[in-house]
């Protein structure tokens, strides 16, 4: 059995949702997190008996020593999260994605973690022609983000043996709401756009995205808790089912939220980075779809609007990364 789970990043878009999945199905759950977007995010499980939240940084290595000790399971989320954040400050960028890594993955290896589940990033792959974009394809990054990110997954997969159990997943652009809520994905800035100023704007369009719904990558991340070693060991999934243009992604925005109120306004843009993914492998070897579509994100994200429990969407800098990340001069 493995009872105790750290959560690095918990406290994240991500990680909000999925501590209290794993609490509800009975495991001891560790969060590490900095605690930057609100320290009230985890409010919904606040005093859970099976939790404990620890404030800190990744890169304090007497820290994780201490937290790592007694835990079975570690899902990796922690990082600067996306290409604009990690530019702001590439040698911050790399002290945390990569450089804490690598110390996180031997503190683990060392205090008998006995399985690491690394949240990568489908931007990995670069772009391809390919219409099949498989786990077998080379890694084409272009981004410092993106290189790290494969970097990280190499080291990690080099550390497999008899008693741990290392998986990656490249999950696509993970979309709806969150009690740490982000507005800077796509889905979701579509969405606030369509329901707070009436008017989308799409930069390009042609460009391709993958997403998954936020209820189905913590779903997946709960599952890889529950899969026998040999299934998973040392294996990286794709994880992401729908492949839409931008421009699609508006249209289906739009006709969620009510197409009459709605105007889409095109722009140009010198960003043409087009991204496409095919999950089958994980879908044949694991049996996981997705339960949720877009629309239902679009769908739960207009709901939180209607009922306040996203006070300030224009305005509040904690909805977006890298206006948070200039504020705070994190170092």
């Amino acid at each position: 059995m493995m009872n105790t789970v750290l959560v690095t990043g918990g406290a994240g878009y991500v990680g909000s949702v999925l501590v209290p999945k794993l609490l509800a199905k009975e495991y001891y759950v560790k969060v590490l997190d900095l605690y930057i977007y609100g320290e009230d995010v985890l409010d919904g499980v606040k005093g859970h008996p099976n939790l404990e939240q620890i404030k800190g940084d990744i890169r304090d290595l007497p820290l994780l020593e201490k937290v790592i000790h007694n835990t079975d399971v570690v899902i990796h989320l922690a990082c600067i999260s996306n290409d604009p954040s990690f530019e702001l400050d590439p040698q911050l960028g790399k002290s945390i994605n990569y450089d804490a890594f690598l110390d996180l993955v031997d503190i683990s290896k060392k205090g008998s973690v006995r399985r690491f589940i690394y949240a990568s990033s489908s931007s990995v792959y670069g772009i391809k022609e390919e219409k099949n974009v498989t786990e077998e394809l080379p890694l084409e990054p272009l981004t410092d983000y993106s290189k790290y990110k494969a970097l990280c997954e190499e080291r990690l997969l080099k550390e497999q043996s008899p008693d741990f159990t290392p998986v990656v997943i490249r999950p696509a652009t993970v979309c709806g709401y969150s009690p740490r809520m982000r507005l800077d994905l796509t889905v979701n800035i579509l969405t606030n756009l369509a329901i707070n100023t009436g008017r989308i704007t799409v930069f390009g369009g042609e460009q391709k995205r993958p997403n998954i719904h936020i209820e189905d990558i913590t779903d997946l991340y709960v599952k890889l808790l529950e899969f026998p070693d040999d299934m998973i060991k040392g294996k990286i999934f794709n994880a992401g089912y729908e492949n839409y243009k931008i421009s699609q992604l508006a249209e289906m925005v739009r006709e969620v939220v009510g197409k009459d109120g709605v105007k889409i306004i095109t722009a140009k843009t010198d960003d043409l980075r087009s991204y496409h993914i095919s999950s089958e492998k994980i879908k044949q070897e694991l049996g996981f779809e997705p339960k949720h579509t877009i629309e239902d994100a679009v769908r739960d994200l207009s709901k939180a609007f209607q009922e306040g429990r996203i006070p300030n969407p224009m305005g509040d800098i904690r909805y977006y990364n890298i206006k948070m990340m200039k504020a705070i001069h994190l170092k």
